[in-house]
Parts: structure tokens; C-alpha cells; sequence
């Protein structure tokens, strides 16, 4: 999730668990250390970018993690703390608590985490929210203001961060229930449309848990397509995108291809572009929010061969790009959000890089 909802999420699990004790600093500190975990991004600078997609969203966003460092800074908090009177084990628990949460609502979106680490590179992706919903943000953030706005100890400070915490936790489970009527739905149109997918993923649309797209598949295409719980029925066209896994053999096998099809978990397309290859990861969208068009995708990487050895890569680079989403784009997208924009044409689009 994005730091502003993890920080939020931190202060109101240590409020919780502190508040009443600590007061202001137990918010403090869980805003803190529920954005601890996303300093590993800190460390590409250091690595190659294919160690770095390995490193992000693992050995801090792990379980391992969370009971090993819960007690060293559940430690040195109290140390510094020590006026307060409030014992380490206390501190252990928000710290232990501000970890696991991070890592349990990254674990709902699509990125993956390795939950795992270091036993398993496994990275759980439920895939049920965006990285940026402000129905699971707004509510968390305003039962925290009305607790941190009362004194320390009545109730009702208590009552109020609860219950913030209540409905933001009711949302990611609906989020979830919202996933499997898409992810049906989904399965009904590809079996309408004879279409054998292997594997089905289903990702919410921006900022919301209602638009859902859906990409499955099947040999070498992907076939996608958007869904609405508020579409009229279940009638869905897919956009075919061959994913031209034959421009990759020469690299079959390379240890850095290999880290990017772990990554993509199979949902990508590959285009050329002026003698270069560009490994795209579909999972994460297109700059014309699925709606029809040539939208650059959102994670995007150049193949980079060793110098003097072509058929072996050095790295890949990741290609930063800016999405231009015009009044127009964001009205249509509205539109299919509320169901009142039927399923666009069946077409191929290629993916392109400008």
C-alpha cells in the first residue's frame, strides 16, 4: 500500500495497543514503524535492479522479521522512553503488531510480498485492493484523529480508534468478497467465449473495488478484460495480447529473465524497440486504464545485454514513463466503473513505448 496508509494504519495499531499508556507517542511510533519495512527500497542504489525486485517486499515484509526486530526495538524504544514507565514488553508488542500489519496489507494487492522470507520467495498476492483506496484509508485515518483529538484515557478515545480500525478491516474483507463475484464472473465470459485459460488473475482498478480487470492466460496470449459489479450482466470482451515469449529464447534460462518471470508471475508481453527488448508486466495496467488504445503499461523493463555477449543479460533497466490521463480518459473510466459503458471491441493492441 502506499506510505500514507501505512503510516495511518501504524499510529492507529499503536494507539491501540500503547495509547492509553504513551498517549501521542504510541501513534507516533506505529506511524514509524508501519513505514519501517518500505527502507529496503533504500538499498537499490547498491545492487543491480534485478537484486533489488528480489530484495523489495522481502526480508522486511516477512514474518521472520516481524518476531526478531519486534523485540530489539520494542527494547531501545523503552530505553529511550524510559520516563514514561512503560514496559519493553509493551513497546515489543506495537512494534511487533506496526510490522505484521504492514506486511499483511501489501500481502492484499497485487505486487507480492514473501510473507515467507527466508524460507520461501514465495510472494502472497491476493490481489483484492489497489495500492491507493480511500475507502480503506479515509475511515482508518479519521477514527485516528477523533482518538488522538480526546484526552488519553476515556473510552471513548478508545472506542473511536476501534472503531476506525473496525470498518477499514470490513472494507479489505469486502474487497475480498468483491474479488470472487469478478473472478466468476470472469470464468463465465472466458468459458462463453471458448476460451482455455490455464491460469485467471483478477486485479482491482485504480482507486476503487468495484472495476475489476481480469487477465487470463492461455499458450502464449493473454487475453483482458474489465468487469463492473455494477455491469448489467456478465457479458465481457477481451482484448487479445500475444505475449511474444519467442523474442526471449535467446535468454532462456538467464538468471535475470528469470527473476523477471517471477516477478510477472507469467502476465507479460514483450515488444522491440529500436534494437532493444522490453519485458512488460501486464498485472499492473496500461496508461489507457484498459478503455481501448496503444497506453504505454505502468511497469515496464529493457532487456540489457552483457557487453560483448549478446546472448546473455547484464540487467534489465526499468523504464520510468509519464501517463498523460486526460478529462476525457477519467470520464470514460467513470463511466465503466458504473457499469454505463458496455465492454469495448475485441482488438490487439501491441504494446508500444514512445
Amino acid at each position: 500500500m502506499d506510505s500514507i496508509t501505512q503510516a495511518v494504519l501504524g499510529a492507529a495499531v499503536g494507539e491501540a495497543v500503547a495509547g492509553r499508556q504513551a498517549g501521542r507517542k504510541a501513534a507516533l511510533w506505529g506511524a514509524v514503524l508501519g513505514t519501517l519495512p518500505d527502507l529496503d527500497v533504500f538499498v537499490a542504489p547498491f545492487v543491480s535492479e534485478a537484486q533489488a525486485l528480489a530484495i523489495h517486499r522481502s526480508a522486511t515484509h516477512s514474518l521472520f522479521f516481524s518476531f526478531v526486530a519486534a523485540p530489539l526495538v520494542g527494547f531501545l524504544i523503552a530505553r529511550l522512553h524510559r520516563k514514561a514507565g512503560i514496559s519493553w514488553q509493551r513497546w515489543s508488542v506495537l512494534a511487533f503488531f506496526a510490522f505484521v500489519t504492514h506486511l499483511a496489507i501489501d500481502a492484499f494487492t497485487t505486487y507480492g510480498t514473501q510473507v515467507f522470507w527466508p524460507f520461501s520467495d514465495y510472494p502472497v498476492s491476493i490481489g483484492s485492493i489497489f495500492i491507493i483506496d480511500p475507502l480503506y484509508t479515509v475511515p482508518l485515518a479519521i477514527g485516528l484523529a477523533i482518538a488522538l483529538w480526546l484526552p488519553r484515557t476515556p473510552r471513548r478515545r478508545r472506542i473511536a480508534n476501534y472503531a476506525g480500525l473496525a470498518v477499514s478491516t470490513l472494507y479489505l474483507l469486502v474487497t475480498f468478497v468483491n474479488k470472487q463475484v469478478a473472478e466468476s464472473a470472469f470464468k463465465d465470459a472466458l468459458a462463453r467465449a471458448d476460451i482455455p485459460a490455464e491460469r485467471l488473475l483478477t486485479t482491482p482498478m485504480p482507486l476503487n473495488s468495484i472495476l475489476w480487470s481480469g487477465m487470463a492466460l492461455h499458450e502464449d496470449t493473454l487475453y483482458v478484460g474489465l468487469y463492473s459489479l455494477f455491469d448489467g450482466n456478465r457479458s465481457i470482451a477481451f482484448e487479445r495480447i500475444p505475449r511474444h515469449s519467442d523474442l526471449l529464447m535467446i535468454y532462456q534460462g538467464d538468471p535475470v529473465l528469470e527473476r523477471l518471470f517471477w516477478f510477472s508471475r507469467g502476465y507479460y508481453t514483450v515488444s522491440e524497440q529500436e534494437g532493444a527488448l522490453i519485458f512488460h508486466d501486464v498485472r499492473f495496467g496500461r496508461a489507457d486504464l484498459w478503455l481501448g488504445g496503444d497506453g504505454l503499461y505502468a511497469f515496464s523493463f529493457e532487456l540489457l545485454p552483457e557487453p560483448g555477449n549478446p546472448e546473455r543479460l547484464q540487467d534489465f533497466r526499468q523504464q520510468y514513463v509519464s501517463f498523460e490521463i486526460d478529462r476525457s480518459l477519467l470520464e470514460r473510466y467513470k463511466r465503466r466503473l458504473l457499469g454505463n459503458e458496455g465492454p469495448q471491441s475485441q482488438e490487439i493492441y501491441p504494446a508500444v513505448l514512445h
